[in-house]
């Protein structure tokens, strides 16, 4: 379990040791591991008041058993990558965790969840600038598009904004697109095929190229019809978790044969699994690469 105490300590006292931890961290010589893939960890969920996995209301609240379960998980075979907000890759950079891994910032944390304002997803976290300033490799935005819904607009405008940024620095812009709708108050993404094709081709054109963007996708009915939409490279992401592990494997090992897919951007499923056994299923998913 990581030392909290020292970690305070370190913030209290020598808040600059964070940027020192940056510039001495091991940058990985590409963005796919030894298995030609890209294997993600992503652990941005507590910034926007999501702290949920599975039946736990606040599994994600525990800062330190947290880090814990994300330095098992980055120190398997075949992990070669995480996503965060800059709290906890900043732990993570104190706890010397982040070298030779693909490290993709979280931009755009503002859409807090059960908000009257979370179609509104303001920039919040990390800048292209930033990130670039950090040494990372990319930034992660959350596109949901609700066509009842005005805040939508002024989203994507910031959102392509952020790709352009991403893309002037060479960096990496992981684009996370939704149609999205509120029910009974709750907003909740529209996952089908027909609407993550919509989502997809709207998000593969923001910015001033493409060049440097990714998509991070759900798995939906008939995959194969909605990937069929891009020629962006994606990653599966893994969601809420599962009781059925084995037919949540399944689907990635479907997905992960497209063409187009290129890697797995899990949290929760593998942070927080059924049997706790974060090692054991952080292995089960990079076996299926």
């Amino acid at each position: 379990m990581p030392d909290i105490r020292e970690l305070v300590e370190t913030r209290v006292q020598r808040p600059q040791a964070i940027a020192e931890a940056a510039g001495r961290r091991v940058r990985p010589a590409s963005l796919l591991g030894a298995h030609g893939r890209l294997m993600m960890i992503a652990a941005d969920h507590p910034a926007r008041g999501a702290l949920r996995a599975g039946a736990r209301p606040l599994a994600m609240a525990d800062r330190a058993d947290l880090l814990d379960r994300l330095c098992s998980a980055l120190a398997r075979p075949g992990v070669n990558g995480i996503l965060g907000t800059p709290d906890v890759l900043e732990d993570l950079l104190l706890l010397g965790a982040l070298d030779g891994k693909v490290v993709v910032g979280s931009m755009n944390r503002g859409g807090l969840a059960g908000t009257v304002f979370e179609i509104d997803d303001r920039f919040t976290a990390y800048d292209a600038a930033a990130l670039a300033t950090a040494g990372f490799e990319g930034g992660k935005m959350l596109l949901r598009i609700d066509p009842e819904d005005a805040a939508t607009a002024p989203t994507m405008e910031s959102a392509a904004r952020a790709v352009s940024g991403l893309a002037d620095r060479g960096l990496m812009a992981m684009v996370e697109p939704f149609i999205s709708h509120r029910v009974d108050g709750h907003v909740r993404n529209e996952l089908s095929a027909e609407a993550m094709t919509r989502a997809m081709t709207v998000a593969a054109g923001l910015g001033t190229t493409s060049a440097y963007t990714w998509l991070k996708v759900p798995i939906v009915d008939d995959m194969e019809r909605a990937m069929a939409a891009t020629t962006l490279p994606a990653l599966i992401l893994g969601g809420e978790v599962s009781l059925d592990q084995d037919a949540t494997f399944a689907s990635w090992a479907k997905a992960l044969a497209l063409p187009t897919v290129q890697g797995l951007v899990i949290g929760r499923s593998l942070l927080y699994p059924p049997d706790d056994d974060v090692a054991g299923a952080v292995d089960a998913a990079v076996g299926l690469l």
